[in-house]
């Protein structure tokens, strides 16, 4: 396992992390319940191959997550690195310290080494963190009782908040979004290293997308890789400014080729990095010619998600992510950040197309989409 400075932490974290997000789950009496031997069979085979760092969170999992983390850091407490979150529910410094209270008892732990303000913005951070009696009262409360180590946070906001988070000098890591299909916060990765913040990047693989079979994606390195997850992380350890990859493993398979990768001298070089990312921004392009996702179309009176349908779409014809696509589509309108109704519910009212600033033909790409995406694979 390769090992980086994580900021000025004095840390030397493993560029690999553990993900306890997406933990296996078995099937008892036809319910799905996470599978807690397994969890830990294979989250002590990554410490065994040399990840120093797990993260977690209160809701991950079910809120097992947590739990099953403690249970699997038995035995490795002194030898990993542990992170897990605290939604900034409210303004009470005194409700954070409480609901860093549960977290150590689901963890069974007496200190946290990495704690993160939980995917917060700017105006989290100015209405709900940084006031009297604030959330930051709370943590840096924490901090003097040794309670947490380092006070971290996660970002979901405006690329361009970001580097303003990092200026505040409260924080000493941050955990952001970073993979070949979204590099958003390339730039402000860059201030965050010069800060001497640690940086942990989330979705390497992109959720998944990038870890489905894609001769477009695997292109990108003709005849040097053998599988597009392994271009998209050795991509984004490639970046000088990536202290650690977390990825959420959840079979042994993916832990022993995850490790395997982030052992070897696996970054790309400084010709390869451009060569991909000059690919990846011509693909960007041909996204944009079929949709820009400028929402102008919604809300559809029918609640077709029309800007999600033609993302996925997008990612079969421009990245040839098929599998990946047909799965998603399948799944539209059952989860919260799948929402609304596929392409096939659309009546051809036409409305959105009076409303799209692109004038695109909605209708006759919501009839492809739904032919392309909606058919078995």
């Amino acid at each position: 396992m390769n090992y980086r400075d994580f900021g000025n932490t004095g840390v030397k974290i493993s560029s690999l992390g553990f993900g306890a997000m997406r933990l296996p789950q078995i099937n008892i009496d036809g319910k799905n319940v996470f599978d807690v031997e397994e969890s830990i069979r294979i989250i002590h085979r990554s410490f065994e191959l040399g990840v120093n760092y797990i993260d977690t969170a209160p809701y991950y999992c079910d809120g097992e997550s947590e739990i099953i983390v403690g249970k699997a850091l038995k035995g490795w407490r002194d030898k990993v690195y542990l992170s897990t979150k605290n939604p900034i529910e409210d303004a009470s410094g005194q409700h954070f310290l409480e609901r860093l209270e549960k977290s150590l008892k689901k963890l069974d732990v007496e200190y946290i080494d990495f704690y993160h303000m939980w995917g917060i913005d700017l105006n989290c951070f100015n209405e709900r963190i940084n006031v009297k009696d604030g959330a930051l009262s709370g943590a840096l409360k924490a901090k003097e009782q040794g309670l947490i180590k380092h006070l971290s946070f996660s970002f979901h906001d405006k690329a361009e908040n970001l580097p303003k988070l990092i200026d505040t000098g409260i924080f000493e890591t941050v955990l952001c979004q970073y993979n070949l299909m979204d590099r958003s916060n390339e730039d402000a990765m860059i201030r965050a290293k010069e800060k001497g913040l640690g940086v942990v990047v989330m979705g390497p693989v992109g959720g998944g997308r990038l870890g489905a079979p894609s001769e477009t994606i695997r292109n990108l390195l003709p005849g040097k890789v053998k599988t597009s997850a392994e271009i998209a992380l050795r991509f984004v350890l490639s970046n000088p400014n990536v202290s650690c990859a977390l990825s959420g493993m959840g079979t042994m398979e993916m832990v022993e080729e995850n490790c395997r990768l982030a052992s070897m001298d696996s970054r790309l070089s400084k010709s390869e990095v451009e060569n991909v990312k000059a690919a990846m921004s011509e693909n960007k392009k041909l996204e944009e010619l079929y949709c820009t996702g400028c929402n102008y179309c919604m809300p559809c009176p029918h609640e077709v998600n029309i800007p999600l349908n033609f993302q996925l779409m997008n990612y079969h014809r421009v990245y040839g992510i098929t599998d990946y696509a047909k799965d998603q589509y399948s799944q539209i309108g059952m989860f919260d950040w799948l929402k609304g109704k596929k392409a096939e519910e659309c009546i051809e009212c036409g409305i959105c197309e009076d409303k799209c600033p692109q004038k695109l033909e909605i209708r006759k790409q919501l009839k492809e989409t739904a032919s392309v995406l909606g058919s078995k694979k």
